[in-house]
């Protein structure tokens, strides 16, 4: 099932609007089909590890991270008539599908063929790699990653707006990984202004994977940006999984200001500025009592001379 959930993420962002699903066809010990959603949804992680397998499915078992599509849909077949039809012998499902379309139906189906099928095991790892498809199903809303880059003393630029680079080599690199795996990048208007952002992936063999760019202002945007004048506007985005706010201080503060900040990830430089321009601006915090409690770290790590803090929502 690890296998399975690290070909899913292969998939991120780029599966919309279906989540991005891994599978690993296993027949006397020996891996013989892998697969994982690709782009734009179809084929399926089954599909495409059926195809892998051949007539080696038959009597095998399939680790699959979400559990089989059973509804009908004119893009293509169901992921359980074809694991049947296949004669897979046991179906491994790490999380139980929450689609009202499937929803427990893909694995009724299975055992009503005769199939073997156990459900949970590493549901929490599905959960997180498939997190921004279940945010969209069940809020909504894109999964909301806040970047920020600053100094040891949360500065992100110096007085005079002075800001590259304050992270080195590495962390840099780093951030743009986290673009190819995010579909939209949003600024604020102070930020699009003062630096001219091209928000693209600059990573050989993954400039393909740049997401699209979205500025929050009260005027217009640009062409070829999607502009949006409240946090609140991401509930339009039905075609976005992961979005990922990069800056400035005033838009970084609305996001968490509207409790929709579901992950930190703080890019931190072993420098000292000063008088420096802040990360953030207010964000509504009535009482030190309050921020307490409701943020947990994920993961924590060097990259290069800098360091990296992974946060999200307890």
């Amino acid at each position: 099932m690890g296998v399975a959930m690290a070909l899913s993420e292969r998939g991120r962002a780029r599966t919309v609007p279906n989540p991005n699903v891994g599978c690993v066809i296993v027949a006397s010990g020996t891996v013989v089909g892998r697969g994982w959603t690709q782009a734009g949804g179809r084929p399926h992680a089954e599909a495409m590890a059926l195809a892998q397998a051949g007539d080696l499915a038959r009597g095998a078992t399939a680790y699959v991270t979400l559990e089989p599509c059973a509804h009908e849909s004119p893009r293509g077949p169901n992921c359980t008539d074809a694991l049947i039809a296949a004669g897979i012998a046991r179906v491994v499902v790490a999380l139980t599908d929450p689609d009202p379309r499937t929803n427990g139906q893909g694995i009724a189906r299975l055992r009503a063929a005769g199939i073997a099928v156990e459900a949970g095991l590493m549901a929490a790892e599905a959960t997180r790699a498939m997190v921004g498809w279940l945010m969209q199903l069940q809020q909504g809303r894109p999964f909301v990653t806040l970047k920020l880059a600053t100094s040891l003393d949360g500065c992100v630029a110096r007085a005079d707006g002075e800001s590259k680079w304050i992270t080195g080599d590495t962390a840099r690199s780093h951030g743009h990984l986290e673009r190819a795996r995010s579909n939209m990048i949003l600024v604020g208007r102070g930020t699009f202004e003062a630096d001219l952002p091209r928000l693209d992936v600059r990573l050989p063999g993954l400039e393909s994977r740049s997401p699209a760019r979205a500025l929050l202002s009260k005027g217009a945007a640009p062409e070829g940006w999607l502009g949006l004048t409240s946090p609140e506007q991401i509930s339009d985005l039905a075609h976005v999984h992961y979005l990922m706010v990069e800056g400035g201080a005033q838009t970084a503060g609305a996001f968490l200001k509207a409790g929709l900040v579901d992950r930190l990830m703080l890019y931190r430089a072993p420098i000292v500025i000063g008088a420096g321009k802040a990360c953030l601006a207010d964000i509504g915090l009535g009482a030190l009592a309050e921020a307490h409690g409701q943020w947990r770290r994920v993961d924590a790590r060097p990259l290069g001379k800098d360091s990296l803090e992974v946060y999200e929502r307890a």
